[in-house]
């Protein structure tokens, strides 16, 4: 038998729940293919089996929290069976019980004088205790994510009492605020993104010094040159991918936007990284479209709508998660709004913010005009840039959307 220990899949990874085990204990399973799926800080991430064999054990239930070395499953071969309980009465279990080694598979500290007898397998062990009499059978398990396990632990629901509205009966977390008082109060713990993203938040308002920029642009030329790709090409043009393509060359011209503050040393990034704020189902995640400096405006519009529709689906790797050297956020997209103050994200310098377009009076060449203007804040750490630089990153930028011909010649 051979055990399979919880990897990090993902810098600095602890722990990880378990959300859903998509190969039984006794079960089979072939090398590379989806055992278990399990929730990590930013997002859930499908594991594969790295043997092929027979599923012997489960290192947890759906639900529990395994931290990054234990084990995670126990795979034999094909012709072992599973692990339960035998059908020996309790005085002859608790005479003849192996040591825990033995039942992983491991030889026991002490060989035995006789080979025990055969005993049938009655069962298999799973996050259900297993009762030793023949005519009790466990209880079946109310479908249900943990997160929605947790939110009916702090109200006091009872799984079982609900009918669920979900697939295949699942219970959502409308039924369990359905189950519950309007008019009480109410604890919700916060779901582990939540608190991922409530812990990276507080660190960086706390040590980073803001300073947040503001200005508008005129973004007629922007749109009509997104119209003009997304009929020649025959795709969606997500804003994002425009707005990404125009800070590339900011980032290029201003370097210490694109890097790091380490100690006394600002550590200055050859590539640009750029992330992007993704609306996830549980909360704001921020993917990252790596090398932009290398790929055309079609790739980044076919990265953006990638990420985001795996960050909605919470199918994002470790891959396409943190790392960015600065950051996007097209607020304009889920919420349209104006201007605001992005916090931004540690380790990195900066982070733009975009409202949505929206029809506003400009001037032009005396005269007063109809025009689309869209709202820019800029957000970046004063430890690093000044007022005067800042401004004049902004300004760049402004200056690109307002003609894209700027950014897209390269």
């Amino acid at each position: 038998m051979r055990e399979f220990r919880l990897p990090d899949i993902g810098e600095g990874l602890a722990e990880a729940e378990i959300v859903k085990w998509h190969v039984p204990v006794g079960g089979t399973v072939a090398m590379d293919e989806t055992i278990v799926e399990v929730e990590t800080d930013k997002a859930v991430v499908e594991i594969p089996s790295p043997f092929a064999g027979r599923v012997v054990r489960h290192g947890a239930g759906e639900g529990e929290i395994l931290h990054v070395g234990e084990v995670l499953v126990v795979i034999g071969d094909d012709d072992e069976g599973t692990w339960g309980p035998p059908t020996a009465t309790p005085a002859e279990a608790s005479a003849s019980a192996a040591p825990p080694a033995a039942v992983a598979g491991l030889a026991p500290a002490v060989a035995p004088a006789a080979p025990a007898p055969a005993r049938p397998i009655v069962g298999t062990l799973s996050e259900e205790a297993v009762d030793l009499t023949p005519a009790a059978t466990p209880p079946a398990r109310v479908p249900a994510l943990p997160r929605v396990r947790r939110l009916a632990a702090s109200r006091g629901v009872d799984l079982a009492s609900l009918s669920g509205s979900g697939p295949n009966g699942r219970i959502t977390e409308a039924d369990i605020r359905a189950a519950t008082e309007a008019d009480a109060d109410q604890r919700r713990p916060l779901t582990r993104l939540r608190r991922t993203i409530a812990a990276n938040l507080s660190r960086s308002w706390a040590e980073i010094p803001h300073v947040t920029a503001f200005d508008d642009v005129d973004a007629s030329r922007l749109l009509a040159v997104r119209s003009a790709l997304q009929t020649r090409h025959g795709v969606p043009i997500p804003i994002d991918a425009l707005l990404v393509a125009a800070v590339a060359p900011a980032l290029k011209a201003f370097p210490e936007f694109n890097a790091t503050l380490a100690g006394d040393d600002l550590v200055l990034h050859p590539r640009l990284d750029i992330g992007i704020a993704v609306d996830g189902s549980e909360g704001l995640v921020v993917a990252t479209i790596h090398d932009v400096a290398s790929k055309t405006v079609l790739t980044l519009a076919e990265e953006v709508r990638s990420l985001g529709e795996r960050g909605k689906a919470r199918t994002l790797t470790p891959a396409d998660l943190g790392h960015q050297t600065f950051t996007v956020s097209n607020i304009g997209a889920v919420a349209g709004g104006g201007h605001g103050t992005p916090i931004v994200p540690f380790g990195t310098v900066g982070i733009l913010s975009a409202g949505r377009a929206t029809d506003r009076p400009i001037a032009r060449e005396g005269r007063v005009e109809i025009a689309p203007v869209m709202p820019l804040s800029l957000s970046y750490d004063h430890r690093v840039v000044d007022g005067a630089g800042g401004r004049r990153f902004l300004r760049m930028i402004v200056e690109n959307l307002a003609e894209p011909a700027l950014f897209l010649a390269g």
